[in-house]
């Protein structure tokens, strides 16, 4: 679901309810289309997140705020010049179109107070971020447009800021039921979805479904609407006017796997009993819940789109090969006819004769029934035994050797898979660099950096800490989950790893302490949630004493083996397992 006007509404006024008087202390641009600013309060701290992606443009104060780049780009340093320090003196919203306007009283070089505007527009692929002066003229904007991409309404630095061309729809607040459904009726042909879709300002086309299902009109036509239906739908149209006065509940539906797949304010029906409602306190939270996993991936793979092509492309490779040497170690497992084709063809040896193309023998393996043999009518009995007992040899070394390359196959298949899985999983620069050395050691990556360059430096483990106060240690990568396997953890620690699953280690330190089965509980939540089925439900994780790890020799990066373990299955919970975490 995009984030309609009506949802604007209200996070617009949770926003100015927290924000309003706090001071700009610092500005970062993770990235080209994102802009955090960091905002202190009298009493209050946070970070307000704003975005003109494409995907999921939005504002929200944020939880999580992504890395920010080693050098800042050039609009970051302008909006620190104008914006630090300056007060946050409203947030509001035009109409229940899907702009906000957050103003501020700043002072310019000279000391004179000045007031900016920071316009965020949530408009799909045209979103965007522009910081005004106190005139109305753009100062810079985090996507310029030009007159050759619009003649309406340019956005580049020194022009007048130009709102977004109105829409002819009616506002809920302001207008009654029977309005909607006046406007609604201009459109006969279309369904009521569609046409609500046309009458409202501010709704999203969920919203518009459910009100259409409240009446029983989702797939009818406007013309086709009853009075029975015409009176529903006014009823449904005055109970979201009065949501609208009165305040929303924020909850994210979720699926059947637990999911988000919608957010909204008010209740949807729908769906019926295919989609769960999970309640949120505050509109900025849920926001920050319902678009961090899928910010963090998209993220990861801009950043890391050259590892994950290399990787795809080894596993291709390496499971196609696979494949091929399996078909030909099928082939070799009729070795032991060929040895006794060899075997009986000398036994009769002096019975036969040259130029026949088979010869007919008794099996006295097989009580004496005959047996049919293939032969070269062009080679002696003898010549014929040997070319037999020379294919076998060949067979049996071929299945020696296939039996060992596919076994090294797999293994390089199994580590290829977890790489993957890590790089999926990391958040910041300094995770992937870490991932890419390891890549690059292992072949599977040419290597960028030059000759000379410093490797960087080993990042510590990610770091969490039970509710009963146990450390519990995450591997970022499998060079690192080598280490803390093998060598940090002592033998008493326990050591959890989610079964058959790629996925990182994790050691709970028990530092001469018996570890309480709460804490065991919360290490395997976090094990499943650093791992390929942190999207999963009941998700096996074995655990075992460190002591019980061995590391096969030759064996790839993060690969141990156990025999003594328990298993546990457990839910991935992402609000839990971040709440454990040690910053």
């Amino acid at each position: 679901m995009p984030l309609d006007g009506y949802f604007l509404h209200f996070l617009t006024g949770e926003l100015q309810g927290q924000l309003i008087g706090s001071r700009v202390e610092k500005v970062h641009q993770p990235s080209k289309h994102e802009v955090v600013l960091h905002l202190r309060g009298y009493r209050t701290a946070c970070r307000l997140f704003l975005s003109a992606s494409p995907n999921s443009p939005r504002l929200h104060i944020t939880a999580f705020a992504p890395e920010n780049p080693a050098k800042p780009p050039m609009l970051c340093m302008l909006l620190r010049k104008h914006l630090i320090g300056a007060k946050l003196r409203a947030v509001t919203q035009a109409g229940l179109d899907r702009t906000v306007f957050l103003d501020f009283d700043a002072t310019n070089e000279i000391g004179d107070p000045v007031s900016l505007r920071l316009c965020v527009e949530i408009m799909a692929k045209h979103s965007n971020i522009i910081l005004l002066d106190g005139s109305g003229t753009i100062l810079d904007a985090v996507k310029r447009v030009d007159a050759s991409q619009s003649s309406y309404r340019q956005v580049q630095p020194g022009l007048a800021y130009v709102s977004p061309p109105p829409q002819d729809k009616l506002d809920l607040r302001v207008c009654t039921a029977q309005d909607v459904l006046d406007r609604v009726g201009a459109f006969p042909e279309k369904t009521l979805p569609s046409a609500l879709l046309n009458a409202l300002q501010g709704a999203s086309p969920l919203i518009c479904r459910e009100l259409a299902s409240r009446c029983g009109g989702m797939d009818t036509a406007v013309r086709e609407l009853t009075g029975a239906q015409k009176a529903l739908l006014l009823r449904a149209l005055d109970a979201l006017r009065e949501t609208l006065a009165s305040g929303g509940a924020p909850h994210i539906l979720c699926d059947e796997a637990g999911r988000g797949t919608d957010f909204s304010f008010m209740d949807i029906t729908q769906y019926g009993f295919a989609r769960t409602p999970k309640v949120f306190e505050s509109y900025s939270a849920l926001l920050d819940d319902f678009y961090f996993e899928r910010d963090r991936q998209d993220r990861t793979h801009q950043r890391a789109a050259d590892m994950l092509k290399a990787l795809s492309s080894a596993t291709t490779r390496i499971a196609r090969k696979l494949d091929l040497q399996r078909a030909e170690l099928a082939r070799c497992a009729d070795r032991d006819t060929l040895r006794l084709y060899g075997e009986l063809i000398q036994s009769y040896a002096g019975m036969l004769e040259k130029g026949a193309p088979f010869y007919d023998v008794a099996n006295y393996y097989d009580e004496g029934r005959t047996l049919r043999i293939p032969a070269d009518p062009a080679l002696s009995p003898m010549a014929n035994a040997q070319r037999y007992y020379k294919e076998y040899r060949k067979a049996k070394t071929a299945e020696q050797m296939l039996a060992g390359l596919i076994e090294s196959g797999e293994q390089e298949l199994q580590y290829l898979e977890t790489v993957t899985d890590l790089v999926s999983r990391a958040d910041t620069g300094a995770e992937l660099g870490a991932l890419r050395e390891e890549i690059e050691q292992a072949g599977f990556l040419r290597r960028k950096r030059k000759p000379n360059e410093k490797s960087p430096k080993p990042l510590p483990p990610i770091e969490y800490r039970s509710t009963d106060g146990f450390r519990i240690l995450v591997g970022r990568n499998n060079l690192q989950n080598d280490r803390l396997s093998l060598k940090t953890a002592r033998g008493s620690d326990l050591w959890l790893h989610t079964q058959k699953i790629p996925g990182s280690h994790v050691i709970v330190c028990a530092e001469g302490r018996e570890i309480p089965p709460a804490t065991i509980e919360q290490a395997a939540m976090i094990a499943a949630y650093n791992s390929r089925a942190r999207e999963s439900a009941q998700v096996p994780v074995d655990y075992t004493f460190a002591k019980h790890l061995k590391k096969p020799p030759g064996a790839k990066p993060g690969k141990v083996i156990y025999h003594v373990y328990q298993t546990l299955t457990i839910n991935p919970d992402r609000e839990k397992s971040e709440s454990l975490r040690v910053e």
